[in-house]
C-alpha cells in the first residue's frame, strides 16, 4: 500500500471486468481468471496491479489466487429500474464504467436532444467536477455519482434556488433509505459530522426566457478509503458513518431519483419558495453564526436567518459598535459559507 498512483488514469476494460468477476469476495486463481477472460495469467497479473488507486485492497496469495477484500457493489441498471418500479418509465438510465464527467457528457447529449429524466452513472470519473471548478475524487465503488437531466419551460432566470431543492431532494432520499444524521449547508453541500458527505453541482442550457434544459450532478461518499481521502483538501465525511447499514447503491439510485423527480416537478410549478421552509429546517448553521468569505479575500460575519424565495442566504451582519445588525442578501457565486467551528467550504 506504500506506492502512490495517479488516481485521473481510467481503469482497463479488463481491469473492470476481473473486477466483476472478484466482486463474489472469495479466491480466484489467476489461472481460471484467465480462461474465463480469454487471456494470459501475465494480462491478469497486469490488468490488476495497481488496483488501489481505486480505493480497493486486493489480495495475492500464492496457490490461492486473487481476492478483493470489500468488494465493490456494481452500478445495475436493470436492478435500478425494478427500485424504480412504478417510475421506471420517467427515465432513461445509462450506466457507465468510466468518463471524464457524467455533467459534461449529459450536457453534449441534451444540445443534441436527449429527453428529460436522462440519467447517466458512472462507476469511475476521471474529471468529476464540485462548485468553484473543485475535483470530485472518488474510488470504485465507495462512492455514487451521476447526472439527471430535467428540462423547464420556464428560462434560466426562472432556475433560482434549483440547488437548494435538489439539497431537499437528497435529504428525503437518504432519510427515506435509513440515513438520518446528514444536515444541508447553503448553497449545495450535505455535511456529516466530519465533513462533506455529498454535493450537488447545476449546470443549464437555454434561454433567460425558455425554454431550458439543466443537468444536475450529484456525488455522494458511501466509503472513503484512504485512497482517496489523501486527494482531498477538505473535511469530509461519508454515508458509512451516519448509517446503521450502508444502503444497496442500486437502490439509493432508485430512491434518489425518485425523489429528485418529485421536486423537481414541484419546483417548476412553485418555484423554490414551497420548499424553502423545509430546506431552512435542514440547514445546518441555520440561526448559527458563520464566516462568508467574499470574492474579494474579505471575511464577514454574522449570524444566519434562513434563505429567501430565490435561494439566497439571509444573514443578519455584525456592524459598528451600537449600530443595529444589518440584514444582508447573499446569491452563491463565488461566495463560501464556513460555520465558526467547521473548516468545511
Amino acid at each position: 500500500m506504500s506506492e502512490c498512483y495517479a488516481m485521473n488514469t481510467a481503469p482497463k476494460p479488463l481491469t473492470l471486468a476481473l473486477l466483476r468477476l472478484l466482486a463474489d469476495g472469495k479466491f480466484h486463481s489467476g489461472e481460471i481468471l484467465a480462461q474465463r477472460m480469454g487471456v494470459s495469467r501475465a494480462s491478469v497479473n497486469n490488468a490488476l496491479h495497481g488496483i488501489e488507486q481505486y480505493g480497493l485492497t486486493l489480495y495475492s496469495v500464492r496457490g490461492r489466487g486473487y481476492c478483493l477484500s470489500k468488494p465493490p457493489q456494481w452500478l445495475d441498471e436493470a436492478q435500478v429500474y425494478a427500485a424504480l418500479a412504478a417510475q421506471a418509465g420517467d427515465f432513461q438510465l445509462e450506466v457507465l464504467d468510466s468518463a471524464a464527467s457524467s455533467n459534461t457528457l449529459l450536457l453534449q447529449r441534451a444540445s443534441q436532444h436527449a429527453p428529460s429524466g436522462s440519467v447517466l452513472a458512472v462507476e469511475w470519473q476521471s474529471g468529476g467536477r464540485g462548485r468553484l471548478g473543485r475535483t470530485w475524487h472518488s474510488g470504485l465503488g465507495n462512492a455514487l455519482t451521476f447526472s439527471l437531466l430535467w428540462r423547464f419551460e420556464c428560462g434560466l432566470s426562472g432556475l433560482s434556488g434549483l440547488s437548494l431543492a435538489t439539497g431537499v431532494a437528497l435529504m428525503r432520499a437518504l432519510q427515506s433509505v435509513g440515513v438520518n444524521g446528514a444536515r444541508l449547508k447553503w448553497p449545495n453541500d450535505v455535511l456529516g459530522a466530519g465533513g462533506k458527505i455529498a454535493g450537488i453541482l447545476i449546470e443549464a442550457q437555454g434561454d433567460m426566457l425558455g425554454p431550458s434544459a439543466v443537468v444536475i450532478g450529484i456525488g455522494i461518499n458511501l466509503t472513503l478509503p484512504q485512497q482517496v481521502l489523501q486527494q482531498i483538501d477538505q473535511p469530509v465525511s461519508d454515508l458509512s458513518q451516519i448509517a446503521t447499514e450502508l444502503p444497496d447503491r442500486n437502490v439509493l439510485l432508485a430512491t434518489l431519483l425518485r425523489e429528485l423527480a418529485k421536486v423537481l416537478q414541484e419546483f417548476s410549478a412553485k418555484g423554490f419558495a414551497g420548499l424553502r421552509e423545509e430546506w431552512e429546517n435542514a440547514h445546518l448553521y441555520q440561526n448559527k453564526p458563520v464566516q462568508l468569505l467574499l470574492p474579494d479575500g474579505t471575511v464577514v460575519h454574522g449570524i444566519v436567518r434562513g434563505v429567501n424565495q430565490d435561494g439566497a442566504l439571509l444573514a443578519e451582519i455584525e456592524s459598528a459598535a451600537g449600530i443595529q445588525p444589518e440584514m444582508r442578501v447573499f446569491h452563491a457565486g463565488e461566495i463560501s459559507l464556513r460555520g465558526n467551528h467547521h473548516a468545511a467550504d
